[in-house]
C-alpha cells in the first residue's frame, strides 16, 4: 500500500508535510485514527503519514474506483452504509482486526464532504474505541481538497503541491463506557474543526 501511495503522489508531484503534535514513533497500537475527509487523496495520504499497521473501514463504492481497487481488497473493511447489516458485519471485523493488534482508519463523517469544509461525525468510530478501550488520534488533512478536488482522479481537478497533515494526540478511552461516546465524538470533531479553522 505504501508503495503505491508513494508512486501515486509522485508522478503528479505532490509531497507530505506532518505536523506530529505527538511523536512519531510514540504513536499506540492499536488505536482508531479519525480524520477530515474531503478529497479521495486523503486515502492515498494516510498509508505515506502512518507508521503503524492499520486497516481502513470505508464505503463500498471505492472498490470500484480506478486506482483505488489496490486500496480496497481483503486488507480492508468495505461497507455498504445503506445496509444496516453490513454495518455491524463491518464494526465486527473491526473488532477482530483490533484484537489482533491492528489499528483501524475510519472517516466520521461518513463521505467526502465539499469544498473542505468539516461536516457531523458519525458515532461508530466512538463507540469501536470505547468498546475496545483503545485510544482515537485525530488526524486533520488541511489542503487535500485542494490539490484534488472531489469526484477522483479522472473526473476532477488536481495539482501538484504539498499535502499539509496534522497528527494530534491520542485521546484515551480507558474507563469510558458508551454513554460517553456523543462527548468522545464531539471533542474530536472540535480538535479537527479548530485546526481548519484557525
Amino acid at each position: 500500500m505504501r508503495f503505491w501511495a508513494k508512486w501515486i503522489f509522485t508522478i503528479p508531484g505532490l509531497i507530505t508535510k506532518t505536523n506530529w503534535k505527538t511523536p512519531k514513533n510514540d504513536l499506540p497500537q492499536p488505536v482508531v485514527y479519525c480524520a477530515n475527509h474531503a478529497s479521495y487523496l486523503d486515502i492515498v495520504t494516510s498509508y505515506l503519514v502512518i507508521p503503524n499497521y492499520f486497516v481502513f473501514m470505508g464505503k463500498q463504492e471505492l472498490s470500484k474506483a480506478p486506482l483505488f481497487r489496490v486500496f480496497f481488497k481483503e486488507m480492508n473493511i468495505l461497507v455498504n452504509r445503506e445496509n444496516n447489516k453490513s454495518s455491524h458485519r463491518a464494526f465486527l471485523r473491526a473488532a477482530e482486526d483490533i484484537d489482533k493488534g491492528a489499528s483501524v482508519f475510519i472517516f466520521p463523517e461518513g463521505g467526502i464532504s465539499s469544498s473542505g469544509r468539516l461536516r457531523g461525525f458519525k458515532n461508530g468510530a466512538f463507540k469501536l474505541a470505547i468498546e475496545k478501550q483503545i485510544p482515537i488520534v485525530p488526524i486533520t488533512y488541511l489542503n487535500n481538497w485542494k490539490l484534488l478536488q472531489n469526484g477522483g482522479f479522472f473526473k476532477a481537478h488536481g495539482r501538484p503541491g504539498i499535502s499539509r497533515i496534522v497528527v494530534h494526540p491520542p485521546i484515551s478511552t480507558v474507563g469510558l463506557t458508551a454513554d460517553d461516546a456523543i462527548e468522545l465524538k464531539t471533542k474530536v470533531h472540535h480538535i479537527i474543526l479548530n485546526e481548519l479553522t484557525h
